[in-house]
């Protein structure tokens, strides 16, 4: 008698516990970004930022429309190829994930948001600048940082408001980013009455730049502006040091604008010339910006670049909208995202009719003994 109760109390507990796990709703949330590459220092800071966010919001318990929610990182890695992220888009569509953070680059991003946006999902860049990534017109589509309209024209315009410089190069890698940052540079710096004297292209594989930059050389240029990414800004670096340009201002936007360039330069002097331009505050005047840090450094030591707390901060703003929802239901909650009103770490949040984010910040930044610094 008593082995037949313990079996029907064994049979109800389990029934019980498998009650308790129904009611626990997994949640997922995928990331992409460049984890292997050239690129892959932003994608695992990236990376690590999502994990964070995720791994912090399970510890403190979320629960939407009544059910407690366990959030689940679905990471993937786009390489920076606009292909590879695509196919990422796409196989987070079919993991049915609730929403998605990424991608890195505006070349990888501008592709799959066409693909987020057939599947409904919404996606939060927390990087990509390309101002055309709005411009599509998608309800899924958010950005939480200042576009290069605001990064190419104040560079363009500190170049000549506060630098006085008269004549100017421009080199782009071809990418829609550097294409772009590119474009609004020559256009707001052209009005201001900086000449361009030359422009010349490369691509995001590069390393060898003396050609290119023999022949800026010949048209003696105040400055030169760089749309690209740090992987060939640090080279480039180096072979203005061989050539006798290290004299020579050197601009980029956010792109350049790493940790890691002073490492890549090769302790090059024309780091010292280099003004770059980042969407957002410094970590210094973020909101929560030094405290996070310290949080970050501690879990992840010396793999900080840039992004790491928009990632952060895009989980959050996601899983904001989904509990003011009740739904981690995309056609549910989604809408919600326009409504969001979040004090991040990064800024306060929140997003006009076409997903750019209201208000955005830009902080330019130079390099001093190897260190970037905040300029304004």
């Amino acid at each position: 008698m008593q082995a037949k109760l313990n079996l029907i109390v064994a049979a109800a507990a389990t029934v019980l516990s498998g009650t308790a796990m129904a009611q626990e709703v997994v949640v997922k949330i995928g990331h992409v970004g460049p984890v292997s590459g050239a690129q892959a220092h932003y994608g695992k800071d990236n990376e690590n930022g999502a994990r964070m966010a995720v791994e912090e919001l399970n510890a403190k318990g979320v629960t939407i429309g009544g059910k407690k929610v366990k959030l689940e990182l679905v990471a993937e890695d786009d390489a920076a190829d606009p292909k590879q992220g695509t196919a990422a888009a796409q196989k987070l569509c079919d993991a049915k994930v609730n929403g998605v953070v990424g991608h890195l680059n505006s070349g990888t991003t501008i592709p799959a948001s066409t693909v987020y946006n057939q599947c409904g999902i919404p996606h939060i860049t927390p990087s990509a600048t390309n101002p055309k990534l709005t411009q599509q017109g998608y309800k899924t589509t958010f950005r939480l940082l200042a576009n290069d309209n605001a990064l190419g024209a104040g560079l363009a315009l500190h170049a000549a408001n506060n630098l006085k410089l008269k004549k100017v190069a421009i080199i782009d890698d071809r990418t829609a980013y550097g294409q772009g940052v590119a474009e609004v540079f020559k256009k707001t710096a052209q009005a201001r009455g900086i000449q361009i004297v030359d422009e010349q292209f490369t691509n995001d594989k590069a390393t060898d730049f003396m050609a290119i930059l023999t022949a800026i050389k010949s048209k003696a240029p105040d400055g030169v502006f760089y749309g690209g990414m740090d992987p060939q800004a640090g080279p480039m670096l180096r072979q203005m040091d061989q050539l006798g340009l290290s004299n020579v201002k050197f601009f980029g936007g956010d792109g350049i604008c790493t940790a890691k360039l002073a490492e890549l330069s090769g302790g090059a002097k024309a780091l010292g010339g280099v003004i770059c331009a980042e969407g957002g505050a410094s970590l210094d005047k973020m909101p929560g910006g030094k405290a996070w840090m310290a949080k970050y450094e501690a879990k992840y030591p010396k793999q900080f670049q840039v992004y790491s707390p928009y990632t952060y901060d895009a989980v959050h703003v996601l899983v904001d909208a989904m509990v003011r929802a009740g739904s981690a239901d995309p056609k549910v909650y989604t809408a919600k995202l326009f409504e969001t009103n979040y004090q991040g770490v990064t800024t306060k949040v929140g997003f006009e009719a076409d997903g750019e984010l209201k208000n955005p910040a830009m902080t330019l930044y130079v390099y001093k003994d190897g260190k970037k610094v905040p300029l304004n």
